[in-house]
Parts: C-alpha cells; sequence; structure tokens
C-alpha cells in the first residue's frame, strides 16, 4: 500500500514523537495488571510465574504479531484505524458496516475508562507518602484539567510528550531490572510452560485471562495513531517498550514472590518496589505518563468522530482547528461527552482497583471486529492465500475469543457503562442506515432534458434575477444528472433565474487526504458541473473550495468565466455567488414500515440537535438559501371518501 512520508523517516525526532503518542495506554498498564492478576488471591509461585508467562506471550501474539507485524501493513495512505481500514475494504462487502459500527462505538467507549484508570491507578501512590489522602478529588481536578485545555491544542505541551515517556519507559526499565537482579529466578515466566499451568490448572486459572488483557489493551491505539508516526517507527520503538514494559512485569513479579507476605492487601507493586527516596519523583512521572495516555485517547476520539461524520456514520458536529497542526482537531461536543463519562468513571467506581474489573470488554470487542476486516483486507488488497487468511482468523480468533470469554463476566460491574455503548452504537446505525434509506429513493434526472429551458430561464429579462452565480449542492456523482428536487426547485412557484447555474457534488474518498477536482461544462458558459474529490479525515469546505475553483478558471481563462461579469460592483467586489441547500422533513404522507419508521425518525431527531448542512459544508450564511421540501417514502393509501348530500 501506498504510504506517507513518515513510514519512510526515522531520525531520533521522529521516534520521540512515536514514544510520545502512541504507547500512553499500553504504556501505562503496568501501573495496575499485575495487581489485577493476583487480587486478593494467595500470592504463589504458580499464580506470579503463570502471570507474568501470560502477560509475556499476550505481548508476543497479540501485540507484535497482529498489530505490530500485520495490522500495520493495512494502511490507507499513510492512515491507519477502524474507519481507515473499512475504507480500503468497504467495496467488498456490504456486511461490513456492523462490525465497523462495534468496532467505533467500543474503541470510542475505551476513551471514557482508560483516562480514569490511568490517571487514578497514577495518583494512588500518593498514599504510600501521604497515608488517607482522598485521591478521587484530584483525579478529577486532573482530568477536568486535562479536558478544558483541549480547546487551546496541544502544540505547546505536545513536544515533551516523547521526552517523558522515554523518562517513564527508562524508569519502567531500571526498577525492574533492580528486582531481577536480586530476584532473578522470576525470568523463568518466559517460559510458555508456566502460561500453561496457570490457565490449566490453577483454580479458575483461565478466568485470569480477563486481568492478563489489560497489558495489550493499547494495542488498537498503535493501530489507530500510524498516520502519526509511520509503521517504521512504530515498529523500531516498540522493541524498546516492550522490554521496558516486561522488564517492569518481571521485575513486581520478583518483588511479589520475595517480599515476605501472602496478600497483596491492596497494596500495588508497582510502587512498592520503588526505592523510598523515588518514590514521590516516581508517582509524578507516573502522574505524566497517565496523562499523556489519556491524552492520546482524547485526540483519538476526535479523529474517530471526524471520519465517522466523512464516512456518514455520524451526526454533523462543530469541528475546531486549534492549531496548525496537520490533523489535530478539537470537537467541542465529544469534550464535553468524553469529560462527563470520565468524572462518572471515578464517582461511580472510587478507586483503580474497581476500574479493573470493568475494564477490558470494550477493547476485546474492538481486536475482533479489526480481525475480520483485516480478513477482507489481506485477501482482497494484499491478496493471501485464502489458507493463510483462514490460519489467521483462527488463532486470533480463539485468542481474541478467549479474552472476550473472560471479559463478558465483567458485565456485572460494567452495566452503567453500557448504556453509553447502546448509545454510541444506536447513532452510528440510525445516521448510517438513514441516509442509506433517503438515497434509495432519491430521483435523479438527466440535466439534458432542462438544458433549453434552463437557458430560455437565464434569457428571461422579464423575471427578477435570483443572483449571478447559482449554485446547488448535489449528491449525483454522474456528470449529467442532479436529483429531480434540484429542478424542482429552479423552475418551481418564483423560478431562479441566473447568469450561470453550477451544480457542486462532494465525493468523499476512500484516500484520507486526498483533494482534487473535475469540472465538467454542459452548456457552454451557462451550466456547469463540479466534482470535488475530499479524503475522509478533510472537513468539507464546499463555500471555500467553489470558490477557490471559480479563481482558478478565472485565472486560466477557462469557460469564458473571464470575460463575462461576475456580479461585482465598484460598490460591492465580491462575486455575486448564492448557494442553495435543500432540507427534507418527513411528511405526514408516509406509510413507513415499522423498522424505516424507527431509523427514519430517529435520524431527523438527531439531525434537529446537530449541525445543518450550510454549516457542515463550510457554508457562509449570507450566501446560503434553504429550502424544505417533504420526504415521501411509501405514501400512504388513499382513503375512499364519500360526499353525503346535505
Amino acid at each position: 500500500m501506498k504510504s506517507n512520508n513518515h513510514s519512510s523517516r526515522i531520525t531520533i525526532a521522529s521516534l520521540l514523537v512515536a514514544l510520545g503518542i502512541i504507547y500512553g495506554d499500553i504504556g501505562t498498564s503496568p501501573l495496575y495488571v499485575l495487581k489485577a492478576i493476583v487480587g486478593d488471591r494467595p500470592i504463589s509461585e504458580a499464580l506470579v510465574l503463570g502471570g507474568i508467562s501470560c502477560i509475556f506471550w499476550t505481548l508476543a501474539l497479540q501485540t507484535t504479531v497482529k498489530y505490530i507485524i500485520i495490522t500495520l501493513t493495512a494502511d490507507n495512505e499513510g492512515e491507519g484505524g477502524i474507519f481507515s481500514l473499512y475504507a480500503l475494504v468497504r467495496r467488498f462487502g456490504k456486511r461490513l458496516i456492523i462490525p465497523t459500527i462495534l468496532g467505533a462505538t467500543t474503541l470510542l467507549a475505551d476513551g471514557i475508562i482508560t483516562p480514569p484508570i490511568s490517571v487514578a491507578s497514577a495518583v494512588e501512590g500518593l498514599e504510600l507518602v501521604f497515608p488517607g489522602l482522598p485521591t478521587v478529588p484530584i483525579v478529577i481536578v486532573i482530568l477536568s484539567a486535562l479536558f478544558f485545555f483541549q480547546r487551546f491544542g496541544t502544540a505547546a505541551v505536545g513536544i515533551t510528550f516523547g521526552p517523558v515517556m522515554l523518562v517513564w519507559f527508562s524508569m519502567l526499565l531500571v526498577i525492574g531490572v533492580s528486582q531481577i537482579v536480586l530476584f532473578p529466578d522470576v525470568l523463568r515466566a518466559l517460559n510458555p510452560k508456566y502460561a500453561y499451568a496457570l490457565l490449566a490448572n490453577y483454580p479458575h486459572g483461565f478466568w485470569l485471562l480477563g486481568a492478563v488483557f489489560l497489558a495489550t489493551t493499547g494495542a488498537e491505539a498503535l493501530y489507530s495513531d500510524l498516520g502519526h508516526c509511520g509503521r517504521k517507527n512504530i515498529r523500531i520503538t516498540w522493541v524498546f517498550v516492550k522490554v521496558a514494559l516486561m522488564t517492569n512485569y518481571m521485575g513486581q513479579g520478583a518483588w511479589l514472590m520475595h517480599q515476605g507476605k501472602q496478600f497483596l492487601d491492596g497494596r500495588n507493586p508497582f510502587f512498592e518496589m520503588m526505592p523510598q527516596w523515588f518514590l514521590l519523583t516516581g508517582i509524578v512521572i507516573a502522574t505524566g505518563a497517565a496523562i499523556i495516555a489519556s491524552q492520546a485517547l482524547i485526540s483519538g476520539s476526535y479523529t474517530l468522530i471526524s471520519e465517522a461524520m466523512s464516512l456518514n456514520f455520524w451526526p454533523r458536529v462543530a469541528v475546531r482547528q486549534p492549531t496548525n497542526l496537520k490533523g489535530q482537531i478539537y470537537i467541542p461536543s465529544i469534550n464535553i461527552i468524553l469529560w462527563l463519562g470520565c468524572v462518572l468513571m471515578i464517582l461511580y467506581f472510587k478507586n483503580s482497583t474497581h476500574m479493573e474489573a470493568a475494564y477490558g470488554f470494550s477493547i476485546t470487542v474492538a481486536m475482533m471486529m479489526t480481525t475480520i476486516l483485516l480478513c477482507y483486507f489481506m485477501i482482497y488488497r494484499l491478496k493471501w492465500n485464502v489458507v493463510w487468511v483462514i490460519l489467521f482468523a483462527l488463532v486470533f480468533g480463539i485468542i481474541e475469543l478467549s479474552f472476550f470469554v473472560t471479559n463478558v463476566v465483567k458485565i456485572k460491574e460494567r452495566w452503567m457503562f453500557l448504556f453509553f455503548e447502546v448509545i454510541i452504537f444506536a447513532v452510528m446505525y440510525v445516521w448510517y442506515y438513514a441516509r442509506k434509506i433517503n438515497n434509495r429513493f432519491v430521483k435523479f434526472v438527466a440535466l439534458g432534458k432542462y438544458a433549453s429551458l434552463i437557458r430560455d430561464l437565464s434569457n428571461d429579462d422579464s423575471i427578477p434575477k435570483f443572483s449571478t452565480h447559482l449554485i446547488f449542492l448535489t449528491k449525483a456523482n454522474h456528470r449529467e444528472q442532479v436529483e429531480e428536487k434540484i429542478i424542482q426547485s429552479i423552475f418551481s412557484k418564483k423560478p431562479k433565474r441566473a447568469d450561470v447555474y453550477w451544480f457542486l457534488h462532494i465525493e468523499r474518498t476512500d484516500e484520507p487526504y486526498s483533494l482534487h477536482y473535475n469540472v465538467s461544462e454542459l452548456v457552454d458558459d451557462k451550466i456547469i458541473k463540479v466534482n470535488i474529490y475530499v479524503g475522509f479525515r478533510i472537513h468539507p469546505k464546499s463555500e471555500m473550495f467553489f470558490k477557490r475553483i471559480v479563481q482558478q478558471l478565472v485565472e486560466n481563462k477557462e469557460l469564458n468565466l473571464h470575460i463575462r461579469p461576475d456580479g461585482s460592483t465598484k460598490y460591492n467586489p465580491e462575486p455575486d455567488f448564492k448557494f442553495v441547500v435543500i432540507e427534507k422533513f418527513i411528511s405526514v404522507e408516509n406509510d413507513f414500515s415499522l423498522r424505516e419508521s424507527v431509523i427514519l425518525n430517529s435520524y431527523f431527531a438527531l439531525k434537529s440537535i446537530s449541525l445543518n448542512d450550510e454549516k457542515a459544508f463550510g457554508l457562509d450564511k449570507s450566501d446560503v438559501v434553504v429550502e424544505y421540501i417533504p420526504l415521501v417514502h411509501n405514501q400512504a393509501h388513499m382513503l375512499y371518501l364519500k360526499r353525503h348530500s346535505n
């Protein structure tokens, strides 16, 4: 696949960027994973070595093989993530919609639980220094500040992310080594027999996979953030990150087996094994890493929603660009939802131990959905032999199904969280399928049939001129077609007379950053069709694009636009442009099926609280006329009316 320049550039700076952006989630896992595995169970060699062995082989198979080696090859012009992957394979299967929506839903849900568990796990270390310190208010203040500063962008502090994460992983490495040197017998955990013994022989050992899975929850983020760093930078830095992570896990295991107590009693081995003189510094570094991990999830959520809007999976909402950095966006509505969700999580669960019980379910679903889409990518884009694809599906299907089963039992701890996921799924499902229903009933007509009538209207001085340049937004991607409703808009009631009639079509492409156009002159200097092809990661600023296209046509002396009046005067130098946006509403003359009725009514309810079309397409309100037409899918049967004489 074609990749962007990031993938081929390897520098110290690019490697630092990868450390700062990619590994926040998976990199902060040592704060809580081994603590979750041990829990309130008696500390034993079978439990500790088996748990660390499971972590090692999970990182080796799930993270390294599936994501680092295989999934990162599925780059869409250098971009990654569930929607980028869907854009690559959507034409090969209509049934991929549900896996894509499920994957996106669970990834967005991860943006609500990861920040509180990461920050809480770090801040709770302060209880070792200040016993009895209430950590919940501190966590809420940190998270609230993090979400508040999103509106200003991360350009100012983003340059510190890489160095901070380098310090974090170096700390993991050094502290882990300090314990392994004292108790090197923990290295036996790399033998897979200990993982097998834990799952097969330890009482209820298989169900510990739910806690083991927490070690790889950030793997999906590796793929989602591909466009920020490039494949090679991720693969190179992963070697260092994995060594640091495993060294720290084994260091915690060494401490556990030699700390002299049978139970953890709520202690966190991550902080307990630190030297007392370094503890406060370690907590500060851990909190910084947790904040960076949270920032990565928040930024990823903005990108996810932006792509969902472009691919018609989410209602149009306001998008801001707080800095000039490519790809950095801020979505106020999503920021509020994530902040509220994170605060409710910490208020409900109180501490990281309770959150560990609810964590993991969403990402297991996301990973399973990625596996499904990857199989299509391997078959249709990479042209892999079907046998290899089946083998891939079987191996990772079994692994992920095992993780899923052991995480399903967490439903009772996360029942309130399911409401959030169900709502996200419902919004995406309704928005996508309502538009499909709408498009099925759109009637297109040939512009050629009306060309002479449009020319006559344009030359008819008895009708007041509506605009010099009249622009209609159309869904028709064929050169000579427009919607019938547009023709009706031109001629019905008060005909819209103009010098030039433009029909503007915005086509979303499968590539993330493509931006090009073509122009077709259907009637000389009178009827012009413009198709603009916009990548799914670019916000469509239709008016700006259109005016720039006209400017280029004039500069190139095309279509004779340079020798004809554009509506400007000595009083107003601006060209006379008028955009027409046609909004629909549900007609009372409909007879829906139950499914269509629910979907369409939900769709229009969502539409009423989302951005209107002129804002969504980047149109200036002063240049826009909005018309409303009834939407009739299935006309209700006409009832027989019998007249009675008086």
